[in-house]
């Protein structure tokens, strides 16, 4: 056989797809630690809890699609407040990109649910299982009645959080104490029921199963971060030019001597990062920004009397140019930075007063199709409309209708409609103007809708009243 067929025989072949291999992350305590923690806790907190707190006879938080309401404590929206989605959605954006730019993944790091459940999901793994090498060892061992108790129990818990998770994520959309009775009699409706197990499963798979998968492959964000980076954002970084060579060595070798740096290669940053990278290897995709690997370097750094702060929050120019703390919190307020920020703050403001002044009563107006205009006793003109009125806020109100722009119009027979609270009513108004009021052809006025109790409270509809 010729020198290159051997040669070609001997080249392995390499799959197109790598197996995934497991990761499992080593338990780590630290400052950063107990700052996600405090974290985790609050964003549950605010979502197991919320939706059970009473406001006004309600829950506080309640988006109801079946009666076309959302609840935001005093704030009634309604289909035609659409508008404050679209503006939420911008503020979101515009906060993702002020915050990147600033602090690099500080939300995946954090608040992220992915990555909050999955720190969940794992403590209660290793409260069951142990620590990184016992769970190691017991995935590796054959299957006996102390395994199967155990991963029976892991995963009893799992799924007890994931559907109380499901229940909590549908009672934002469904009365939660009706939802609750439900659950208790068995009568939950399909739709009810499909959703909480639909969010349960989102649960139980995502931050028990895919965990670092979500956040490499799935989220969006971690594909487009590196756009939003910069120079002087801020990353968890290795500092390499401290740390290299790297080697093991005990605590009493002077590195310097031996031509080493500060890195003793322990591989503890690789066994505590929850999506199983090395950050040594420098900025990565798969590297969420929650800075497991500085708690746990630091400690190593401690017992080897050296300098903390081998890999810590710092940025790419602050590393290149051997920066101080304070020259990079300097550069924090760069021109990019502010005019995201001042971007984002206006929005806010603006918003902020636009649900401040918003006026509790909508008003829609059309007219009549069944006629233009006719004539009616005395030779009077009437035009008809369809007016519906929804009363924005939760308590009882009453309206009362008047016509403007042309010489004598009134209202025949003008209704004085009360509404209850968080609540809409179509009325049929007939609109009329004297004789000789104007000439043939199309009119503007204006139809004036009032608050009896508080002249505040005034919408104005413009209309055009016809004269055959």
């Amino acid at each position: 056989m010729p020198d290159h067929q051997k040669a070609a025989r001997t080249i392995p072949i390499k799959p197109l797809f790598e197996r995934h291999q497991k990761v499992y992350p080593r338990t780590v305590k630290g400052l950063f630690q107990r700052w996600r923690w405090v974290f985790a806790w609050l964003t549950q907190i605010v979502f197991y809890g919320l939706c059970w707190l009473p406001w006004n006879g309600r829950q506080a938080v309640l988006f109801d699609l079946d009666a076309r309401r959302f609840y935001v404590f005093d704030l009634v929206l309604w289909p035609q407040d659409v508008i404050y989605l679209a503006v939420i959605l911008v503020l979101s954006a515009l906060a993702l990109f002020l915050f990147t730019t600033v602090a690099g993944r500080v939300w995946c790091g954090y608040t992220c649910p992915q990555t909050v459940y999955t720190e969940i999901f794992l403590w209660i793994e290793a409260r069951l299982e142990g620590d990184r090498p016992k769970r190691m060892k017991l995935d590796g061992a054959s299957w006996s009645a102390r395994k199967l108790r155990i991963k029976t129990l892991k995963h009893a818990a799992w799924i007890a959080l994931s559907l109380w998770t499901g229940f909590t994520f549908v009672g934002y959309f469904t009365p939660i104490h009706g939802l609750a009775a439900g659950v208790a009699n068995l009568s939950l409706s399909g739709w009810e029921s499909f959703w909480i197990l639909f969010y349960s499963a989102l649960t139980y798979g995502n931050a028990g199963f895919f965990r670092e998968q979500m956040c490499k492959y799935v989220c969006p964000y971690a594909q487009f971060q590196f756009v939003m980076f910069d120079p002087d954002t801020l990353i968890v970084a290795y500092d390499e030019t401290r740390g290299e060579a790297r080697g093991a060595r005990s605590k009493k070798v002077v590195a310097s001597e031996h031509g080493l740096g500060d890195c003793v290669d322990c591989g503890i940053c690789v066994q505590v990062c929850p999506t199983g990278i090395d950050i040594r290897d420098g900025l990565q995709l798969e590297c969420i920004g929650c800075a497991a690997c500085i708690d746990a370097c630091d400690q190593v750094m401690e017992k080897m009397d050296y300098p903390r702060g081998l890999i810590r929050y710092s940025t790419e120019n602050a590393l290149k140019q051997r920066s101080t703390g304070a020259e990079v919190r300097r550069r924090v307020l760069r021109p990019r930075v502010l005019v995201y920020g001042a971007v984002f703050f206006v929005l806010l403001a603006a918003t902020a007063w636009s649900l401040g002044t918003r006026v509790p009563l909508k008003v829609d107006l059309q007219r009549d199709r069944a006629s233009l205009g006719r004539e009616v006793e005395d030779g009077q003109i009437e035009n008809t409309f369809r007016m519906r009125l929804i009363n924005a806020s939760e308590h009882p109100s009453t309206y009362v209708v008047e016509a403007r722009g042309l010489e004598g119009i009134h209202i025949a027979q003008a209704p004085v409609i009360t509404l209850p609270g968080a609540s809409g009513e179509t009325v049929v108004i007939n609109v009329r103007v004297p004789p000789g009021a104007a000439a043939p052809g199309a009119h503007a006025i204006r139809l004036i809708v009032s608050d009896s109790a508080d002249s505040a409270v005034t919408v104005s509809e413009k209309a055009k009243f016809w004269i055959p």
